[in-house]
């Protein structure tokens, strides 16, 4: 079983920028990072496979930025330019299976971290 811890979430205004950390305690290929706003579904945010291939939310595009470190079984979300509707408890996923891109669809995950909150102020 491998357990993920997130950190670096908090309170930031909008415009502003915060990064998101992901530590696995053993080797997994996909990694994503899910949210879930009160009052609606989990959404998927964005995913990197083993070898960096990226895969990102229309929402997201050209705001937030996923990478991972393999050596320290890390991913990390870097997200910038954000608006009040990015407000979330955001998930870490990880997944057993390899793929050609990172899947957006939650069931592809095996493992889930406990969700760490981010709040944009406006």
């Amino acid at each position: 079983q491998v357990q993920l811890v997130e950190s670096g979430g908090g309170l930031v205004q909008a415009g502003g920028s915060l990064r998101l950390s992901c530590a696995a305690s053993g080797r997994t290929y996909a990694m994503g990072w899910f949210r879930q706003a009160p009052g609606k579904e989990r959404e998927f945010v964005a995913a990197i496979s083993w070898s960096a291939i990226t895969n990102y939310a229309d929402s997201v595009k050209g705001r937030f930025t996923i990478s991972r470190d393999n050596a320290k079984n890390t991913v990390y979300l870097q997200m910038s330019s954000l608006k009040p509707e990015d407000t979330a408890v955001y998930y870490c996923a990880a997944g057993r299976a390899t793929y050609s891109s990172p899947p957006a669809r939650s069931m592809a995950y095996d493992y889930w971290g406990q969700g760490t909150q981010v709040t944009v102020s406006s």
